[in-house]
Order: structure tokens, then sequence, then C-alpha cells
């Protein structure tokens, strides 16, 4: 009987991670393939082979993200995009929606942003109850006229799904900066605590 649940769970150690893994890659490929509709007809791979291939929608979507961002980066593709960007901008219902969008993209997604760069730990939902958060940056607006002192931006991510959590402002002094990566602090905390990065003696970052 104790041969049995050691083979069933060593079982379900090797399976599940790549049962997960090919389900979420099959959803993320099926998606991807719905952008081969922009294409004429003719000229879909279905129509050309005779059969459907998983994956040419993940290299139309590659070839049009590439296309976009070298356009995007020169003088003229600049000059359209700050045209685009205002024009949109001036659509009372579009606008409030695609500036903040565009703010959360540029945060993630550009070469001089900031976001998810420093995993800390914090105090939270109480005093002595800790978790990992992440810097997103420093407050701003009216409400830095309210904060005594120096504050972080800092989002707390939810377990296993880390794309649901609480954006939090701490003082700088009860963030605890941690030396991991960000990928390893999200590892930690997608597996509620079960994959747990090699630890540093403190001896050795000079605490």
């Amino acid at each position: 009987m104790a041969a049995f649940r050691k083979w069933l769970l060593a079982g379900l150690l090797v399976i599940v991670p790549v049962a997960i893994t090919a389900w979420v890659l099959e959803g993320v490929i099926a998606t991807l393939d719905k952008t081969l509709l922009i294409l004429p007809e003719a000229w879909q791979p279905d129509r050309l082979i005779g059969f459907h291939i998983p994956g040419f929608g993940v290299l139309l979507a590659l070839a049009i993200l590439l296309l976009v961002g070298a356009t995007a980066s020169n003088f003229l593709g600049r000059k359209l995009v700050a045209w685009w960007d205002a024009l949109l901008n001036r659509i009372p219902v579009v606008r409030s929606i695609y500036s903040g969008v565009k703010q959360v993209s540029d945060t993630l997604f550009s070469e001089t942003g900031n976001a998810f760069r420093t995993a800390v730990l914090v105090q939270w939902p109480r005093p002595d109850v800790w978790t990992i958060g992440f810097v997103t940056g420093t407050p701003g607006g009216d409400v830095v006229n309210y904060l005594q002192g120096e504050y972080l931006s800092v989002y707390v991510p939810t377990t296993p799904n880390p794309t649901g959590g609480y954006f939090v402002m701490l003082k700088k002094s009860d963030c605890i900066e941690l030396n991991m990566s960000v990928d390893e602090a999200l590892k930690y905390v997608v597996s509620m605590g079960v994959v747990s990065p090699i630890a540093v003696p403190s001896t050795l970052l000079g605490k």
C-alpha cells in the first residue's frame, strides 16, 4: 500500500505539470491561430496545404508584432503612433480606457519601465503576517500630499493566481528587499511556498 501511494504521487508529480503546461499552450496557440482569419481565404494555410496545422497563427502574430515594432521604432512610425494616441485621447469613452491601458503597458513593456523589478517582503494583511510583494514604483498625484515620509507602491499578488492581487502603498522602511529575482519570487508565490528559492545567508548579503 505504501509503494502504491508512493508511485501514485510520483506519477502525479510528473504528469500534472506536463498536462497543465500542455493545456495552457494549447489555449494560447488556439487563440493566436485566430489571427489567421485576417488573411484572405485563399491565403490561409488550411486552404493552401489542405489540412490544419496548429501554430501558424503564432508565426503570423509574431510577424505582425515585429512589423509594428519596426515601424513604430523609426521617425515616421513614432509620428503615426503619436497621431493615433492623440486621436484616441479625443474620444470621450475610449480615452479613459485607452489611456489607462497604455500607461500600464508602457510601464510593463517599456525598456525604461521599472515595474516588477524588485521583490520585497512585507507585512500583509496585518502585522506579523508576512508575504511577498513587488515594487511597481512610488506614489504620485495628490496621494503624495497625504503621505508623510518615503513610500513605495507595492503589488501584493494572490496565490496561486498572481494576476489577482492588491495595490498598496507602504513605507519604504517597512519593505525588506529580497535577494531573489522576480521570476523566483513569482514561482514561490504561485507554488504556494512549495518551490522555495535557494536561501542566501545574510552574511553574504552584508546584513
